[in-house]
């Protein structure tokens, strides 16, 4: 120990000496104001870009997507082909297993063959599904009302076009996957453009409820285990399609409350096409402006996470998905939570912020969906309550928490105190005891993911501790001195050899029995579980730029690569993708320098959506001779880190520095467009930034920091441009503030709260 203790302290030694150095020469360098035409440029190297297309190459083969509103308790899901997708039983069930799955068929007739399937626009969740036959074209639109006079109730317009010879015959049915019992009747009912109403029961309805009520006469069949509601049947014409309406009432509505709608099928549907307009995605003084192909995603990623969000206790709960993921997941929350601080949704987040922290248990602990030994969920919530704190700059609540975070952390200490010398690796290093690691780490295993985020967390806590004066941080500087000297280990005998010449730190100890296995693809992936580690180096920012652990975890992500994202980092563990570890990778790269890699990754991850702008939480590659999947779908973390690397692409926090432009690129200044990021929140005070093209093939970058709080911020050093953007846009000037130009950078004086740059474009 006390050689780990030595060797510790002098590489930390070695670390200050080479920052303090650092600084002393950029110290050198006089701010100089006004512009710096007359010195000498930099010739610099073009960087290079990665055009690549947001075209959806590497969609899922099949997928699903929630057509419902914000916070609704009524999850609606539509499938690839315009299945309705009903009952899932939520968390601990299987992804796919819905009780009931309604879709369309022609009786007699193959299933449809898929054409198509749209939303309106990513605003707005009306979704319009396309299938065919040899003589006809189903058009399937679906969308969710909440009439005052009604109640919550899903729509499926359904209209079959003639495609083959005029005069062909149309038996359309609804077929109902459901081992319940089904029974359907028609009746009279002249709200019905047919003169009859056809009305589906499944067990558990009344009489006077049901399941599904259709403006047509029906006839019910079954046939092995498949429920076949025929509609009227007719024959087609080019002048006139047939077309039907159905309801399904989700709040156990009587049939006489919602029958009326059956002729208003227009006018519901415009109600909401009028909602979702009123609707805005940013809120209070934020906005975003961005390339149209990420606006799509920023917009729907919104829309998607209001639409899993739920109230509870009066408090909105930002869920992961709307099925296996409908709850609180501490890890994916944190990711959640800054997401909405970043659209501007400010009084949710805070809320939903205090719902996390309303699940403290006595001992200080949190438990969430990963069940109790997945220690992590305890750091991740201190880590949460730290950067809501620095985002918002009101300390009320966290001074009101204080106590209960200094809690949750001695509880993570106490049990790293309880494993030493418990025989296990854990143990023996001084890391947290085995735990549950997740993304692909099941069972209790000696595994580093839930020590790296107690450090992250610790850290974030402490340094407030320390700013503020706060007490008992003593003891918080003691636990965190004790993780790092463990954390040496990480240095050396931690580390594996790659077959590709690198070392690189895995999440799971050398100890574990499946280390060993002779067959190669039952050893576990070196590359599972480093989304904790990703997240650990930013925005954690566990370790520097330049530490092995660092530079070994950027060389593995990139030697896994396939389809432009890291491959095989969770559950599925052969030829299948994470996808939203990938965007986690990509801010990592990010704060790395690594622009080009960063922008190719998150371009891939974009790829990896569906064409309604939503990600499954694990899939196959393309070329698997299976398809595979697992979790949730919209999956909800996917969006929340869409969110994140689109402000961190503009703004980035670095430990002491602002950082500006850091992921723009060829794709994103190609449009010649404004992109701008307004009032988006920071731990030095809300930022604004726009970058737009001026006259004489020049660009402007405006910059604006406000809302500050200096008493309470940390330090900020300097705000940070580069000093070339692609393909050939090199920095000319700024106005408003002192700056210097350095290497690949421009340093611009941090007490500047407003400034302009300007920019020559050299591009041909």
């Amino acid at each position: 120990m006390k050689k780990t203790r030595r060797k510790f302290l002098a590489d930390i030694g070695l670390s200050v000496g080479a920052i303090a150095l650092a600084k002393e020469f950029a110290q050198a360098f006089p701010f100089i104001g006004g512009d710096q035409k007359k010195g000498k440029a930099l010739t610099l190297k073009p960087p290079a870009q990665s055009a690549a297309p947001v075209d959806f190459r590497y969609a899922p083969k099949n997928w699903q997507s929630t057509y419902c509103f914000p916070d609704d308790p009524f999850k609606s899901l539509v499938g690839k082909h315009g299945e309705l997708l009903y009952g899932h039983q939520g968390i601990n069930q299987p992804f796919d297993v819905f009780p009931h799955v309604v879709s369309v068929e022609l009786a007699g007739a193959a299933p449809g063959t898929y054409v198509g399937q749209s939303l309106e626009s990513p605003a707005i969740p009306i979704i319009t599904t396309k299938l065919e036959w040899a003589e006809a074209t189903a058009t399937l639109i679906s969308f969710a009302t909440k009439d005052e006079d009604e109640g919550r109730v899903d729509n499926l317009i359904l209209e079959f076009t003639l495609k083959g010879a005029d005069g062909a015959q149309c038996s359309p049915a609804i077929a109902i996957k459901s081992s319940s019992k089904c029974t359907a009747a028609s009746v009279d009912e002249g709200s019905s453009s047919r003169g009859q109403m056809g009305i589906v029961r499944m067990d558990g309805s009344s009489l006077e409820t049901a399941f599904i009520i259709v403006d047509s006469p029906i006839v019910l069949e079954e046939s092995e285990g498949v429920h076949h509601v025929k509609l009227q049947a007719g024959t087609l014409s080019a002048a006139k399609p047939m077309r039907f309406f159905l309801r399904f009432p989700q709040e156990g509505q009587k049939v006489d409350k919602v029958k009326d709608g059956l002729k208003k099928s227009d006018r519901l549907l415009t109600d909401v096409r009028t909602f979702w307009h009123m609707w805005k995605p940013f809120q209070g003084t934020v906005d975003w402006k961005v390339r149209d192909e990420y606006q799509n995603f920023l917009v729907a990623s919104t829309r998607n996470i209001l639409e899993a969000r739920e109230v509870k206790n009066g408090k909105p709960v930002f869920q992961v998905g709307s099925t296996i993921s409908r709850g609180l997941w501490y890890i994916d929350g944190v990711s959640l939570l800054e997401a909405a601080r970043y659209l501007g949704h400010d009084a949710a987040a805070k809320q939903g912020l205090e719902y996390m922290w309303d699940q403290q248990r006595d001992d200080g602990s949190f438990v969430g969906g990963a069940g109790e030994k997945h220690w992590k969920d305890t750091a991740a919530a201190v880590y949460a309550l730290c950067r809501h704190a620095d985002l918002t700059q009101n300390w009320d609540y966290f001074n009101e928490l204080y106590p209960d975070a200094y809690k949750a952390i001695m509880y993570l200490r106490d049990l790293r105190t309880k494993g030493l010398g418990d025989g296990t690796m854990n143990g023996k290093y001084g890391f947290l005891p085995p735990g549950f690691g997740d993304s692909g780490l099941s069972g209790i295993r000696s595994e580093l993911t839930n020590t790296l985020w107690t450090i992250v967390a610790t850290s974030a806590l402490l340094d407030i501790a320390d700013r503020f004066f706060l007490s008992k941080r003593s003891d918080l500087r003691d636990f965190l001195r004790d993780l790092k000297v463990s954390a040496v280990a990480f240095n050396s005998e931690l580390m594996r050899r790659h077959p590709n010449g690198f070392n690189y730190l895995p999440m799971l100890l050398s100890d574990d029995p499946q280390w060993p296995e002779n067959d190669e693809r039952k050893q576990p992936r070196p590359q599972v579980a480093q989304i904790y580690l990703s997240q650990a180096i930013y925005p954690g920012l566990a370790f520097p730029k330049d530490h092995r652990v660092t530079t070994g975890h950027i060389e593995l992500m990139k030697a896994v690569t396939k389809e432009d994202i890291p491959i095989e980092t969770g559950w599925l563990n052969d030829r299948c993708v994470s996808t939203y570890n990938a965007a986690v990778v990509a801010q990592m790269y990010l704060w790395a320098g690594l622009p080009d890699l960063a922008r190719k990754t998150f371009i891939g991850f974009l790829n990896h959506a569906s064409p309604l702008y939503a990600w499954r939480e694990e899939q196959s590659l393309q070329d698997a001779p299976f398809e595979k999947y697992i979790g949730d779908m919209p999956h909800n973390w996917a969006s929340a880190e869409c969110i994140r690397y689109l402000r961190h692409m503009m703004i980035l926090e670095d430990s002491e520095d602002l950082r500006l432009l850091q992921g723009i690129g060829q794709p994103e200044l190609e449009a010649k467009k404004q992109i701008a990021v307004v009032s988006s929140p920071t731990k030095w005070g809300r930022v604004s930034m726009t970058h737009e093209p001026a006259e004489n093939n020049r660009w402007v970058t405006r910059f604006k920091r406000e809302a500050l709080e200096t008493r309470f911020m940390p330090a900020l050093k300097q705000v940070i441009l580069p000093r070339r953007l692609p393909v050939n846009m090199q920095f000319d000037k700024l106005t408003g503030a002192k700056f210097y130009k350095n290497g690949p950078e421009v340093f611009v004086d941090a007490a500047a709260t407003s400034w302009e740059a300007t920019w020559i474009n050299f591009a041909k």
